[in-house]
């Protein structure tokens, strides 16, 4: 791999696929880094296996509306334990501060992650601070990083090669509002639209609870459920076929993509999950993530067959087309 950093490399796409591969997964290649999954699976201790995540958290601007960069902070590491059948427990903050940032802005944001790791069942138990030279002296800010430790139980697999034939595939509900709320926040258009930034504690542990099968979940966040789902296409080898008419989107989102000419299958969100689980479970699935917080708005949106490795979609008038991952730059620092 050879050129320059740009931003497509951070937006969750096919760049930043090709830069996790040629760099980082060459360089770094190990059992444990090798799934590419959200969190690591470590080796069992007393009884448990040990899930391990860290991210960094750069959006502009730091308060958006529906939250801000400290809540999205806890979501995402959160979610990103979750994601591998952990009961998350532990997490750390770094922060690294911009000259001129107000004081009564960071505490904001410090009680914003206080309160979501509350409601999360989490502690923050370490951290860092460092101060440097804003880049932008107009609007100094902050950056967030976090590294987050939960507890697996010995007999849960959930991984994309789990994916069978035959298999639901459901979102926990509607698509892009994070994205919608960041870009209309640095366009100044007014709207109703929230960020989704949302834990997912309860929606994932009472599906685990329940005793079904979950085969493949991800939160979708970077890359839109479209990059998602390829990965599950590839990583399972099996054809994943969703229908646009069951996909959840918001009206107003929907209007705020047809100005703009975005597409909520490769925006961004911090508060949504795919599942990828039995048929037979997918009713159950689907009364017992809409009885969770934040997912009043699930649906079923595809299966999975065994025709050749790809995503389709039966777009609303009847056709079928070709779901691709998301090329190019996409929205940057939407977390």
């Amino acid at each position: 791999m050879d050129g320059i950093i740009d931003k497509t490399h951070g937006a969750g796409g096919s760049a930043t696929a090709e830069l996790i591969r040629d760099i980082f997964r060459e360089a770094f290649s190990n059992d444990y880094l090798e799934p590419l999954s959200d969190s690591a699976v470590l080796p069992p201790a007393d009884g448990k296996k040990i899930a391990f995540t860290t991210d960094s958290y750069v959006v502009k601007p730091v308060f958006f509306p529906g939250g801000d960069i400290g809540r999205l902070a806890v979501c995402g590491t959160v979610n990103d334990l979750l994601m591998s059948g952990a009961v998350p427990a532990y997490i750390t903050a770094g922060y690294i501060l911009e000259e001129g940032l107000d004081i009564q802005d960071l505490k904001k944001i410090v009680c914003s992650m206080a309160d979501t790791a509350r409601e999360s069942g989490v502690k923050i138990v370490t951290g860092d601070t460092k101060v440097v030279e804003p880049a932008d002296p107009g609007e100094p800010g902050l950056m967030i990083n976090t590294s987050g430790i939960g507890f697996v139980d010995i007999s849960t697999d959930i991984s994309p090669a789990n994916i069978r034939p035959g298999d639901a595939v459901l979102v926990s509900g509607c698509l892009g509002d994070h994205h919608a709320a960041i870009l209309g926040s640095r366009m100044s258009i007014k709207n109703n639209i929230l960020s989704d930034a949302a834990p997912l504690v309860c929606m994932v542990s009472g599906l685990i609870g329940s005793g079904i099968c979950i085969h493949a979940m991800r939160d979708i966040t970077r890359g839109g459920l479209a990059t998602i789902l390829n990965e599950f296409s590839s990583s399972s080898g099996l054809h994943i076929r969703i229908e646009e008419t069951a996909i959840p989107v918001s009206e107003e989102v929907r209007g705020f993509c047809g100005i703009l000419g975005l597409d909520p299958l490769y925006m961004g969100n911090e508060g949504k999950c795919v599942f990828v689980l039995p048929e037979e479970d997918q009713d159950k699935a689907l009364d017992i993530i809409r009885r969770s917080p934040y997912g009043e708005k699930a649906e079923v949106i595809g299966k999975v067959t065994s025709d050749p490795a790809d995503v389709t979609m039966r777009t609303a008038i009847g056709g079928v087309k070709i779901v691709s991952p998301l090329y190019g730059e996409g929205l940057p620092r939407i977390c």
